[in-house]
C-alpha cells in the first residue's frame, strides 16, 4: 500500500490538536464552566432586577399620584405625610419629585418661610439634577418677591439670568418685578430691557416686560434707555 505523506501529516496534526484541546480543557475547563455559570447568573440577575425596578417604580408612582390627589383635595397634612414617606423610601426620581411637591404643599398651607427654605435646600443639593435645582431656585425666588427683599431675590436668581441659562426669562422677570417693588426703577428697567432685547424670550414674557417698561417710563422715576 502506498504511503501517503499528506494524509499521515494531517492525522498527526489532528492528534496533536486533540491532545492540546484535552490538555487545555484539563487546565482551564473549570474556569470556562464558572464563566458560563456567571454569565447565566448575570443574565438571570439582570432580568430579576428589571422586574424589581419596574415594579418598584410602578408602586412608587402610584404612591406619588395618591399624595398629589390628597394635595389637590387640600388634605395638606396627609399629603405631606405621604410625600415625606416617598422622600425616604421612594424609588427612582420620585424622592426628588416628592421634595418639590412637599414644598409646594407648604406654600399652599401658608407656610411661605418653610416653602422657601425647602426650595432653597433642593436648589443647593448637588445630588439633584441641575434642571430640578434651577426650578427650585426659581420657585424660591418668585416667592421671595412677596416675602423677602430684592437682595434675597438676587441671591437666588441672578446666576440664572445669564444668556446660557434656559430659565433666564423667568429669572429676569422675577428680578425686574422685585426691583420694581423695591422702588429700584433703574435696575428694574435693566432687567426688563434684557427680556425685550432677547429674541428667544417667550412672547408673553416679553409683552409683560414691555408693559413694565412703559409703566416705568410713565412714572418718570427712571431715565429712559438711551438708543
Amino acid at each position: 500500500m502506498a504511503f501517503n505523506d499528506d494524509s499521515f501529516i494531517r492525522e498527526v496534526n489532528e492528534e496533536l490538536r486533540s491532545d492540546q484541546m484535552k490538555g487545555a480543557w484539563r487546565r482551564f475547563g473549570r474556569y470556562l464552566i464558572a464563566l458560563a455559570v456567571l454569565i447565566v447568573l448575570g443574565t438571570v440577575g439582570y432580568k430579576v432586577y428589571q422586574y424589581w425596578d419596574d415594579n418598584a417604580s410602578s408602586s412608587t408612582g402610584d404612591q406619588f399620584l395618591a399624595a398629589m390627589k390628597l394635595a389637590d383635595e387640600n388634605k395638606n397634612d396627609e399629603a405631606l405625610a405621604a410625600l415625606d414617606k416617598l422622600k425616604k423610601e421612594g424609588h427612582g426620581a420620585y424622592p426628588v419629585l416628592a421634595r418639590m411637591r412637599a414644598a409646594t404643599v407648604l406654600a399652599a398651607k401658608g407656610d411661605n418661610a418653610g416653602a422657601v427654605a425647602a426650595f432653597q435646600t433642593i436648589g443647593k443639593d448637588q445630588s439633584v439634577p441641575e434642571a430640578v435645582r434651577n426650578a427650585a431656585k426659581l420657585r424660591a425666588g418668585w416667592m421671595l418677591i412677596d416675602t423677602g427683599t430684592y437682595d434675597q431675590v438676587v441671591a437666588e436668581l441672578e446666576e440664572m439670568a445669564i444668556p446660557a441659562n434656559a430659565f433666564r426669562h423667568s429669572a429676569r422677570e422675577a428680578l425686574g418685578i422685585a426691583a420694581y417693588k423695591a422702588g429700584n426703577m433703574a435696575q428694574a428697567r435693566t432687567w426688563f430691557t434684557q427680556i425685550t432685547e432677547d429674541a428667544a424670550s417667550p412672547r408673553n414674557v416679553a409683552n409683560r416686560a414691555q408693559m413694565m417698561l412703559d409703566n416705568i417710563t410713565a412714572s418718570g422715576k427712571a431715565p429712559a434707555a438711551q438708543g
